[in-house]
């Protein structure tokens, strides 16, 4: 599979032959950056580690060069830091048995960029030939703004395929946002419990975020133990790790909806239900 990067990099951590490894994916993950993936997608690595029927594709957008970067990472220069996150991150999908992870290798403008459809050309080749059941996205409330790009380049990607090649189930995802205020009926939980010796090594794998000044690994444990300790109010903890996603299947099934107005009426609900309770309990 060519792409519009020369520098992309396609690695199968068991060495099966890149066709087959697309071919046996049934979960798909399209993070903006080196670590989303593990951060915001690993309800589809837990439900396939371990499973020869059921298989992770990992797809990084971005190059990675913008990290911030302290300590034995503070001298290194953006190529440098490119070549540290690329390896890291290859070391995510053999640690989490990935059917295969994919780097496109792009920098942050070219994905911001909405002339820009080298990047909906390459997820669309990928989707093309995966045809996975499950995908995993960024939210379309998230506050970063290469992951809102990386967001409506696969959603347009996805759109090119003939409907009966969609997903079956697409989720927006948490990273630089949570979704705890989406009204309870608009969450979808997804329980992430299992593996959790899994879930902190892969997070943990990317040291140079963690030693460059950004404690993830801390982060992405506490933000899912409070997802499933704070979800309920009124009765026993069924989880120890909860992470919430937004459910953006109906914008595959149908290609006249904005991502901007799919998401703002989730936003309007919000805003009903807390102005209802204040006027229901004054």
């Amino acid at each position: 599979m060519k792409f519009n990067k020369a520098t992309a990099d396609f690695f199968v951590p068991d060495g099966i032959d890149p066709v087959s490894a697309l071919d046996r994916t049934t979960h798909l993950t399209v993070g903006a950056h080196q670590d989303d993936i593990e951060i915001m997608a690993y309800h589809g690595i837990a439900q396939c580690f371990g499973r020869s029927d059921k298989w992770m594709t990992g797809v990084v957008v971005t190059n990675g060069a913008g990290s911030s970067r302290t300590g034995i990472y503070s001298d290194y220069t953006d190529l440098d830091m490119q070549k540290v996150r690329r390896f890291e991150q290859r070391k995510a999908a053999y640690v989490g048995e990935y059917s295969a992870q994919i780097q496109l290798d792009y920098s942050s403008s070219e994905v911001k960029d909405p002339s820009n459809t080298a990047v909906i050309d390459d997820l669309f080749k990928i989707f093309e030939a995966a045809k996975p059941q499950i995908v995993y996205l960024h939210n379309p409330a998230d506050k970063h703004d290469t992951h809102i790009g990386t967001l409506v380049r696969a959603i347009a990607a996805l759109r090119r395929l003939p409907l009966e090649d969609r997903p079956e189930k697409v989720y927006g995802c948490e990273v630089w946002r949570d979704l705890d205020w989406l009204p309870d009926a608009n969450k979808t939980a997804l329980a992430v419990s299992e593996f959790s010796n899994v879930a902190a090594a892969l997070v943990g794998i990317f040291d140079s975020q963690i030693s460059g000044g950004k404690r993830y690994d801390l982060a992405t444990a506490g933000r899912r133990l409070a997802n499933a300790t704070y979800f309920d109010a009124h009765s026993s903890d069924n989880e120890t790790a909860m992470t919430w996603a937004l459910d953006l299947t109906p914008l595959i099934h149908d290609d006249t909806m904005s991502v901007a107005e799919f998401t703002l009426k989730f936003i309007d609900k919000f805003r009903e239900d807390v102005e209802s309770k204040i006027a229901r309990l004054s």
